[in-house]
């Protein structure tokens, strides 16, 4: 082929590409920029995006929390964007976290805006395209110091990671009974609508993450990154236990239908989830204990989110419902999306016990 040949198919191959990025969204301009990067540095670019390791990193010395640095630097065009390294540079590993009240939610505004953070909660690395775009979903009701506080902590720990990522708090209106599964269901489908994640994250609003490099990222088998809580004095309180913080890809989400959306009240769903990865054909995934650190926020049963009485029966027909009722069951009504400042807010109604 002569090279005349050869450069004119290239460039008719890259207008094809422009038009499937056009078509098909975000993730094909994704695709569409990693191409272009090839043909136009002669396969210098960085390679597609891939699995990370999740287990057995050595723990770094010291325990320091630090801002995420300049981060708000111009963006270069998406095209002569590489892709972020395999393991983020900005990494410090171990964190201290600290429960006193932090800044005030107009500190925390102004400083995330300055880092690049735009309405809804929603970020990119400045300099380089992530590995990974994910949504983190927040189950909320009356508890606005426990999220202002891990506002202050995630935001940073997820630029550090240098995810594309969105922060969404689903708030349950009215006074009835709390249904954290229902919320996340809900969640879960309003975040897609918004974009094409590749990994959904399900996060407690009382768990702050003690280090980084907890990558907050999916992987081949559903996750559960809270693998060692202080609550529970660092250990896992039993093997199958999946609660506080997990993350799937939608796919595997899908796969289990979804979580149930009849738990009201506290307890049981968590076992409801993991019972249901099982049933689907997968199993739980985790960092090493010393990495899947989180410290909780202490406080008593919220009004209305007392003890569920029922979650021992519901359990105990969870093979027999999981298809049933989930995913493919779920009703609300959303009453407000709101593009707050540091996050996506969600008002919606779940109705009530039946």
């Amino acid at each position: 082929m002569v090279p005349g040949r050869a450069r004119a198919l290239l460039v008719l191959l890259g207008v094809q590409l422009v038009l499937l990025g056009l078509l098909y969204g975000e993730g094909s301009r994704r695709r569409l920029a990693y191409l272009l990067g090839l043909l136009h540095r002669g396969g210098a670019a960085g390679g597609p995006p891939g699995g990370v390791g999740l287990g057995g990193v050595p723990l770094l010395p010291g325990n320091t929390s630090v801002p995420p640095g300049n981060l708000s630097r111009p963006v270069p065009p998406l095209g002569d964007l590489p892709y972020c390294p395999r393991q983020s540079p900005l990494l410090v590993g171990p964190l201290h976290v600290s429960l006193a009240p932090g800044r005030a939610l107009a500190g925390l505004e102004r400083a995330n805006a300055a880092a690049g953070v735009e309405p809804g909660g929603r970020w990119r690395p400045p300099s380089c395209l992530a590995r990974s775009r994910t949504a983190v979903l927040v189950p909320h009701r009356g508890r606005e110091p426990h999220l202002r506080l891990l506002l202050q902590h995630l935001h940073p720990l997820l630029q550090r990671q240098q995810l594309r990522y969105g922060l969404y708090v689903v708030h349950q209106a009215g006074n009835e009974t709390f249904n954290r599964a229902k919320l996340l269901n809900v969640g879960f489908k309003e975040a897609m609508k918004d974009e094409d994640w590749d990994c959904v994250y399900f996060h407690d609003v009382d768990l702050l993450p003690e280090d980084d490099r907890n990558l907050y990222v999916c992987d081949r088998h559903p996750r559960h990154a809270a693998a060692a809580m202080d609550k529970f004095g660092y250990k896992l309180p039993y093997k199958t236990y999946f609660g506080g913080v997990s993350a799937l890809t939608p796919e595997q989400y899908m796969k289990m239908n979804g979580f149930p959306n009849n738990y009201w009240g506290w307890g049981g769903e968590d076992d409801d989830i993991a019972i249901r990865v099982a049933l689907s054909g997968m199993v739980i995934s985790r960092p090493a204990l010393a990495v899947g650190r989180y410290r909780m926020i202490k406080h008593g049963h919220d009004k209305g989110n007392e003890q569920n009485p029922k979650r021992f029966h519901l359990l105990a027909r969870t093979r027999r419902t999981w298809r049933l009722d989930g995913m493919n069951t779920l009703e609300y009504r959303l009453i407000a999306k709101e593009l707050r400042p540091l996050y996506t807010n969600l008002t919606v109604d779940i109705g009530r016990p039946t």
